[in-house]
């Protein structure tokens, strides 16, 4: 104990800041909009990626395992993030919104219910029209959290930062 509390003296003191469920009160949309498009990306990388050529007359192990985990890595990234994206939404709708704002945006409830349901899709499927059915989503409950927060201009820098992702 003396050895902390010495060390303590010596190094200054520096202050953190974090997410969490106190509620510490740090919230932005912008992380679960990063894991949507994400999965977009991965959709469309998926799209692209083809068996190899000769498949299945021809077959090369090598580059059948090749091709087989490059797909695999895309789909584990894709679910991945669509359980970020759904996670970073329920932390805004629990610990965020309030009655209040609930009275103001009476809409909110049936949003969230719909954009982790879609989260749920992404991870199911390999669906560009759902990808992109969740980004409007997120930029949907983006556009309320702003109103919310009282900072509705903050929601076109959003847009204008996470439109130019990829």
């Amino acid at each position: 104990m003396d050895f902390i509390h010495s060390f303590s003296k010596i190094l200054p003191a520096v202050g953190a800041q974090a997410h969490c469920d106190i509620p510490c009160g740090i919230y932005e949309p912008a992380s679960a909009k990063i894991a949507a498009m994400t999965i977009l990306r991965m959709v469309l990388q998926i799209g692209e990626l083809h068996p190899p050529v000769g498949f299945p007359m021809k077959f090369d192990y090598a580059v059948m395992k090749s091709f087989a985990n490059s797909m695999m890595r895309r789909i584990a990234v894709k679910e991945q993030h669509a359980e970020l994206c759904k996670k970073e939404l329920l932390i805004l709708w629990t610990d965020f919104f309030k009655p209040e704002h609930l009275e103001k945006f009476p809409q909110l409830h049936d949003m969230f219910w719909k954009a982790a349901k879609l989260c749920s899709t992404n991870k199911q499927d390999v669906s560009e029209e759902h990808a992109r059915e969740l980004i409007v989503a997120v930029d949907d409950i983006a556009k309320i959290f702003y109103e919310a927060k009282g900072v509705g201009g903050r929601y076109e820098v959003y847009k204008a930062l996470t439109e130019k992702l990829f």
